[in-house]
Formats: structure tokens, C-alpha cells, sequence
């Protein structure tokens, strides 16, 4: 009974959390973003422009990107993925910037087999260097509705959200000489597509073609950023998200994430490693 009262305790701090954290959406996908490629597979389903699908088939993958660049901001939107046997698909929302030595900040979901647990995998770029993975197995099933992710990204650390909790934050550590995305504008980016060589157990689960089309689906998706234009860019006055933390509450959120539903860490991989982990894990 003590420990039935505590999980229902902890699941209500998270949730009164994520009530702190709701965004008030105010996107379209018809005036803010792009289906660039994909020749029809990616779709907006409602006059508002608050629903867009992208699809995967055995011919093409399909993917958007915003209409703006951004040079720091907070990026969400809500995502529910391809259900099923969904081995060898990758469903994405991500920043990035062009060019040979490009930033980026990823949230990529990895596919798998029926009944097995899709793969939260997380990454950052910086001058195209990345190199610094952890993936999570979330604590809910994301095929069965919808669920909000965010990337906030201001000039001291980016974090990484999940229904308003916080997974992951990345610090600005160039006084350690460790490289940070600064100088580069990114667009807001998502896709489908394959990668069954990798995207599964190491490229052990192969796409079920009879099972495509894969569809997963987009909705509320907002960007609140410094917008780039001209060589320069424009911020919005008294942004909560440019200097935003994680107070002890965040980071305890942060902690629990990790140590109950972190499958990778880059930090620990001393096989990877064999000479020491990376300078920004210390």
C-alpha cells in the first residue's frame, strides 16, 4: 500500500509539472511550414492548419520544414507515431542548420517490432559534430494518442521535454572549451523515413513493407524563436524561454527520466570511449 500511494504521488507531481509547462498554441502548419519533400505523402488535414500527417512507403518518406530560421527559440508540437510493427522507421522533430558544419538538436523515434517499445533518441550537433546520444524507452506507449516534445534552445543550455518533462539538458559549456550551437540560424524540421541498416536493434529488424503505408501524425505545433533575417536576428520581447532554467524541481524531473527510463548514455559508454568519456560528460 506504501509503495501503490507513492507512484500515485510521484505521477501527480509530474503531472501538476507539466500543467506548469503547457504552451498556449498558436501555429499553423498552412502559414508557418513547408512539406518539402515527398510528393503528396505529407498532408494538412483541417482548414486551421492544427493536423498534418506525414507518410512512408517502399518508395518515399515524406518531411516539413518551417518557413522561418531561427537563431535560438522553443519549438513544440505534438506527435502520435506509427503504430504497430514499425521496425526500420525514424519519425523526427528537429532543428538543424545547412551546410557541411551544421548545428543541430534532434528528437528522433526509432521504430520497433509489435509489443516492443519504441526508442527516444536525442541528440546535438555542433559543427557537425555530434556524438552525444541518450535514449529513452518512454513511459507511456506514444502510438496510442498524442503527446507534446519540445526543444527549448536559448544561449545557456538547450532542454529537451516530453509532456512538460524535462529529459534532458545540455549546458553551455564553452569555458570548458567544449562547442555549443550559437552562431548558426536553424529551421524547425520533421520527417518519415527508412533506416532499417540501423534504426532497430542495430539494423537487426528490417521494414515490413506489407504493413505500409507508415503514417504518423502532427498537431499544435508552435515555434516561439529569434527570428533570422537580413544577418541578424529578432527576438521577442520578455521571453520566458531565452532565459529559462531548471530549478531543483526540473532537475529532480530530469534525474527521475534518466534513472528509470534512459537506455543509452554516451556518458557511460566507456566501450565507445575506451580512452574516456567525452570533456562535457565531467
Amino acid at each position: 500500500m506504501k509503495s501503490s500511494c507513492g507512484t500515485r504521488f510521484a505521477f501527480l507531481a509530474l503531472f501538476l509539472f507539466a500543467l506548469q509547462s503547457v504552451c498556449v498554441y498558436a501555429g499553423s502548419f498552412h502559414k508557418d511550414v513547408q512539406i518539402h519533400w515527398g510528393d503528396g505523402r505529407g498532408k494538412i488535414h483541417d482548414n486551421e492548419g492544427k493536423l498534418l500527417s506525414l507518410s512512408l512507403d517502399k518508395s518515399s518518406g515524406s518531411g516539413f520544414q518551417s518557413n522561418q530560421e531561427f537563431l535560438y527559440g522553443k519549438a513544440e508540437v505534438q506527435m502520435k507515431l506509427v503504430p504497430g510493427n514499425s521496425a526500420g522507421t525514424v519519425t523526427t522533430f528537429y532543428l538543424k542548420a545547412p551546410g557541411t558544419m551544421w548545428d543541430e538538436i534532434d528528437f528522433e523515434f526509432l521504430g520497433n517490432i509489435s509489443g516492443h517499445p519504441y526508442t527516444l533518441h536525442t541528440n546535438v550537433y555542433t559543427k557537425g559534430t555530434g556524438d552525444k546520444e541518450q535514449q529513452f524507452h518512454l513511459w507511456f506507449d506514444p502510438t496510442l494518442g498524442f503527446h507534446t516534445y519540445c526543444i527549448t534552445w536559448n544561449p545557456q543550455r538547450i532542454i529537451f521535454t516530453v509532456d512538460g518533462i524535462p529529459i534532458r539538458e545540455f549546458k553551455n559549456s564553452e569555458s570548458m572549451g567544449i562547442p555549443f550551437p550559437k552562431d548558426q540560424p536553424m529551421r524547425v524540421y520533421a520527417s518519415l523515413w527508412e533506416a532499417e541498416h540501423w534504426a532497430t536493434r542495430g539494423g537487426l529488424e528490417k521494414t515490413d513493407w506489407s504493413k505500409a503505408p507508415f503514417t504518423a501524425f502532427y498537431r499544435n505545433y508552435n515555434v516561439e524563436g529569434c527570428v533570422w533575417a537580413n544577418g541578424k536576428s529578432s527576438c521577442p520581447a520578455n521571453s520566458p524561454w531565452f532565459t529559462q532554467t531548471l530549478d531543483k524541481n526540473g532537475i529532480d524531473k530530469v534525474k527521475w527520466a534518466q534513472s528509470k527510463y534512459m537506455v543509452y548514455n554516451y556518458c557511460t559508454d566507456t566501450k565507445r570511449f575506451p580512452k574516456g568519456v567525452p570533456k562535457v560528460c565531467t
